[in-house]
């Protein structure tokens, strides 16, 4: 009896939390802030392939109600195919691995502007989308038209502070990301491939920026701005396959603000229609429609020909400038105002002024135009300035309806290779290739030929006080001007170093010096030196004091740097045993230093000066000449005998405090004096270079003090 309550109380524990485990509860929940979804049964919610919105949105719900949860990851690999919109609420992160998919049901019969994900309610923030992939199943939903509203894989309106990124989206019937009356919107790192509209649509929005993005559309355009202001559009790189539209298309209509409008640093190529699209319509000041484009890379768009939507920049309704950009090989013009869409603005005093572009090779077409560099076709209301671009290979000519410049270049800006769309400049004196500077044979005459009141600070030296025409103008990657710079640095020269031999249980030191004829600052090191060996890299001070069982030759490699020359020398060290010691040494060379006579060799005189007087210094170095004694001897013991004179009658203001000195360099006898330790080889300092008893360069802990009282 009591085995069989055991067994139904086992029963009964095991059904309740079976029961549990399938309710969004936090009881069975991943730690906090993270809940995960899976399609292998390892998530807190788990799904199966179908109608997996369900469990989403579940997590979802669930991370909006626990504010001590802020993500929903999505594990793959695994597809998740839903048939109802996913809700995010705010402060809300949706990721997952990048195995991880969601994928739109087949045959979804969705109403037009129902997407994929949008937000739990109006006014939600800090929303997260990103790692995954988003396919819309074009192939699968063939009932509806791609640009209509439908199907949009992400769709948010009235929100805040919107982040896309390190996403897939690709292979719908609508927008990659659709944001209407929303603030703060990124969407960087994406790959946006085959959409059925455009990449990004910002409708009456603020503070958008998209960047680090490529981009292959099919519909429409990559990125497109609708009645938008602070707005930037950077880094991009965007192009068609088979159809779609504009790289990057810019629309206002009426009155709202579109004057803080930024386009540069993008690739565009072979779109479909024109490169960058910008157009207005309605009625509007002039002042409220601005654009600022610059250092894009434009070519070979407007492959569909038939279409009057064509060119490299196509504008209508807008003013602005475009500047260092290059633009080759389009279909139309290269920079054009014409209406194409919609009736242009009524007003007029839409300036667009072009300066710093190089614009190559434009292509005529029997919709979009003859070829021209720049072509006005609303020369009532619109009119373009003209400052310092480069014209070349144009089918149609440079301009059309456009007064030109006279300080316009009409010449081949020796791209360093088209056919690569490499467009930066040949030089002579430096080109970058992507790896590194290489010079070329030619200069190209766009080098420091942009307008003078360009700012060309951030081109590398030497680069000619004038800012460069083309995408790569003051930039980093600028051509370098002028000729080649030589580096005419001398390499520095070590001094002989003479073979040494030591006893062993003996102290051997010495210095390490070298001449540098450009006055460089130089290094020191060693390779092989001895154990227990050391070398001071700056003062090239050598000490080694070797022990017993050292004995033996040893070759050491000293060698000295500027940076970037180098030279050395090799000096071969010997340790002997160590022996009885030799005879005491007897002949002593001093030579007096003095301030006041800087250039004067005092020699073997009978008496040193030390000490200061009359504000002159001076000093005595001194040396026991050991030549003449065998190798293998010993000095024992060295005795240096001083003897003060002072003139009788004469008093003593006070003690006379003498300081000795470890040498840091040799020097000559016969040429030593305040100023030199040799012939034509002056000291680092004047007055000789010393090291004290800490090791220091010049310092002022001496070996050894030798006080005359003043009393005595």
């Amino acid at each position: 009896m009591i085995a069989l309550l055991n067994q139904k109380l086992v029963i009964l524990f095991m059904t309740s939390c079976l029961v549990l485990s399938g309710i969004p509860a936090a009881l069975c929940m991943s730690s906090a802030p993270v809940v995960y979804v899976a399609g292998d049964g390892s998530g807190d919610f788990n799904c199966d392939g179908k109608d997996d919105h369900i469990q989403i949105n579940q997590a979802l719900k669930f991370v909006a109600e626990n504010s001590a949860y802020t993500t929903v990851h999505l594990k793959g690999p695994f597809t998740y195919v839903i048939d109802e919109t996913l809700l995010i609420g705010s402060n809300t992160i949706l990721e997952g691995d990048s195995s991880a998919k969601i994928k739109l049901v087949s045959n979804a019969n969705w109403a037009v502007w129902k997407p994929m994900i949008k937000e739990r309610s109006t006014g939600n923030s800090g929303i997260t989308i990103r790692g995954f992939t988003i396919d819309g199943n074009r192939e699968g939903n063939t009932n509806v038209v791609s640009g209509k509203g439908y199907y949009n894989l992400i769709h948010l309106s009235s929100c805040q502070n919107i982040n896309v990124y390190n996403m897939y989206l690709t292979n719908n019937h609508g927008d990659g990301l659709k944001t209407d009356k929303c603030t703060s919107v990124k969407l960087y790192n994406n790959k946006i491939y085959l959409l059925g509209h455009d990449g990004l649509y910002a409708s009456s929005c603020s503070n958008v920026e998209a960047y680090n993005n490529i981009i292959t559309c099919r519909t429409n355009s990559g990125l497109r701005l609708y009645n938008t202001n602070k707005a930037s559009f950077h880094d991009n790189v965007i192009t068609s396959e088979g159809s779609g539209g504009a790289g990057i298309e810019i629309q206002k209509y009426n009155t709202p603000s579109m004057d803080d409008i930024e386009v540069y640093n993008n690739v565009i190529y072979k779109t479909a229609l024109a490169g960058i699209w910008i157009f207005g319509s309605g009625s509007y000041s002039a002042s409220t429609a601005n654009v600022h484009i610059h250092h894009n890379q434009i070519y070979d768009t407007g492959t569909k020909t038939s279409n009057s939507i064509i060119g490299g920049i196509l504008s209508n309704g807008f003013g602005g400038l475009i500047e260092n950009n290059v633009i080759d090989g389009t279909y139309g013009a290269g920079v054009v105002q014409k209406t194409v869409y919609s009736p242009a603005p009524s007003g007029s005093g839409f300036v667009l002024t072009v300066r710093n572009n190089i614009i190559t090779n434009s292509r005529s077409s029997s919709a979009g135009g003859s070829g021209y560099a720049v072509n006005n076709e609303l020369k009532g209301t619109h009119s373009f300035a003209l400052q310092n671009n480069c014209f070349y290979g144009n089918a149609g000519g440079e301009y059309k309806n456009v007064q030109a410049s006279s300080s316009d270049i009409k010449a081949d800006p020796q791209y360093a290779d088209r056919n690569r769309h490499d467009y930066h400049l040949k030089s002579k004196a430096g080109r970058w290739n992507g790896n590194g500077w290489v010079t070329d044979s030619t200069s190209s005459s766009c080098i420091d030929t942009g307008s003078s009141s360009s700012d060309y600070s951030a081109e590398p030296q030497d680069n000619g006080g004038r800012i460069n025409i083309g995408a790569f103008g003051n930039t980093k990657y600028a051509s370098k001007s002028g000729t080649p710079i030589v580096d005419n640095n001398q390499a520095p020269v070590i001094n002989s170093i003479p073979d040494v031999t030591v006893e062993a249980g003996k102290s051997l030191t010495f210095t390490v010096s070298a001449s540098d004829a450009d006055g460089d600052s130089l290094a020191y090191s060693a390779s092989g030196t001895p154990s227990g060996a050391t070398f001071d890299s700056k003062s090239g001070f050598f000490s080694w004091t070797p022990a017993a069982g050292q004995e033996g030759t040893y070759s050491v490699t000293f060698e000295v740097s500027d940076g970037k020359l180098k030279d050395s020398a090799t000096a071969a060290i010997s340790v002997v045993k160590q022996e009885n010691s030799s005879p005491a040494a007897e002949e002593v060379y001093d030579n007096r230093l003095r301030e006041a006579s800087p250039n004067t060799v005092y020699q073997g005189s009978s008496f040193i000066d030390v000490g200061g007087m009359n504000s002159f210094r001076y000093r005595d170095v001194m040396r026991f000449d050991l030549s003449e004694y065998e190798t293998s001897g010993e000095v024992g013991n060295a005795i240096l005998s001083l003897y003060w004179y002072y003139p009788s009658g004469t008093l003593r203001p006070e003690d006379t405090v003498i300081e000795v000195y470890r040498p840091a360099a040799s020097w000559n006898p016969d040429y030593v004096s305040w100023s030199k330790k040799d012939k034509g080889v002056a000291w680092n300092n004047a007055g000789g270079d010393w090291y004290d008893k800490n090791g220091v360069l010049q310092g002022s802990t001496p070996y050894a003090t030798i006080t005359l009282k003043a009393s005595e």
